[in-house]
């Protein structure tokens, strides 16, 4: 069998190897360096094409496509959101994306993206937290123990130095879960037997629920002044985690407002409810966190740019790793114009 030519291949990072890449790298420094590049493209946001995720939507879940380009590579992501797949034995969430070179349209990387969106999540939400949350916390609430919990612990650790973590899921296997993942990593955590009661005393409350509905994760007595709410959980129409009054209360910040009205928290406000990008803030055009008493929300979903930053983190890894396969994906005829030449030429070849 004729092997294919180097234009056709493009590296693929499978579950394994992706598994390999972080553990490899170590979790606190991938996350580290991946918010970095998180970071850099936020500084460099008026250069990307930018669009709300499309979405197809049914009574189960959600389907979405995330695209992006800063002008040179262009990157998508495929992700699911399906909350009822918990209880067939699969992932809630699942993606993969790709990053291209918009010069050629060829792939440069074809990537696993469940892993990597829970680490990309996570270190945005710590990126946030850096210019928001209230200098020298130490403690957060996180509330929703699921898959993303121990992701969100661990960058903010290396990101903001939390140290105290407060648990606390409406299944208390999920938590005691959490807290056994990140055992022997630095943190005192407590699970808590109520939200209300992992809220006591933290500079940070992080809710990252998975119900697709409209709940009350926080309602506005659980929220004293001064605190960093960090609200991952809902991320699509008709999913909220805080109540409306929370809101009103707070100074939003948020990734892209087209998109975080119709599925972050803000969808409970008017449409011209006065909130601030997080980019404006990264690049100093805008204030984070103004004062002591102050209650500021990152209200995240998610966006393409991070998915972008992601991708383009794990290529610049590879070389260097070599923790990849090569795939072959793309058809090169000998001939650009010939590709039914090439066809016919692949039934001459004996068998392998």
């Amino acid at each position: 069998m004729t092997q294919p030519s180097r234009l056709a291949i493009v590296p693929f990072v499978s579950v394994d190897h992706m598994m390999k890449l972080v553990l490899t790298i170590g979790v606190e420094r991938f996350l580290t360096e991946l918010a970095g590049y998180i970071e850099e493209d936020f500084r460099r946001w008026e250069l990307f094409d930018k669009t709300p995720r499309i979405a197809s939507h049914s009574h189960d879940g959600v389907i979405e496509l995330m695209p992006t380009s800063d002008g040179k590579m262009y990157g998508f992501k495929y992700v699911n959101g399906h909350p009822k797949n918990m209880r067939e034995g699969r992932q809630t969430v699942t993606a993969f994306g790709v990053l291209a070179d918009v010069g050629s349209g060829y792939p440069m990387l074809l990537s696993e993206m469940t892993i990597l969106t829970a680490l990309r999540t996570a270190a945005t939400s710590a990126l946030a937290a850096k210019y928001l949350a209230p200098k020298g916390s130490q403690a957060m609430a996180i509330i929703g123990n699921g898959a993303q919990s121990e992701f969100q612990a661990i960058a903010f650790k290396a990101l903001t130095g939390i140290d105290r973590l407060r648990l606390y899921d409406i299944d208390r296997s999920a938590s005691e879960k959490c807290a056994r993942n990140l055992a022997g990593k630095g943190f005192d955590i407590t699970i808590c037997q109520t939200g209300q009661d992992a809220v006591e005393g933290v500079d940070i409350i992080t809710t990252v629920t998975a119900d697709k509905q409209y709940a009350t994760i926080l309602t506005d007595n659980m929220v004293g002044s001064g605190v960093h709410i960090n609200a991952v959980g809902g991320d699509c129409p008709g999913k909220t985690e805080l109540h409306r009054d929370i809101l009103l209360r707070s100074d939003i910040f948020v990734e892209f407002p087209p998109q975080t009205r119709i599925e972050g928290e803000i969808q409970q406000l008017d449409a011209d409810h006065p909130v601030t990008e997080l980019w404006q803030v990264i690049s100093g055009q805008a204030q984070g966190r103004k004062a002591p008493e102050q209650i500021t929300l990152f209200d995240s979903v998610g966006f393409a740019t991070e998915d972008f930053s992601a991708l383009r983190y794990v290529r610049d890894q590879l070389k260097a790793t070599g923790l990849y396969e090569e795939l072959d994906l793309l058809a090169d005829p000998d001939e650009p114009r010939d590709l039914f030449g090439m066809l016919l030429r692949a039934g001459l070849q004996p068998a392998a």
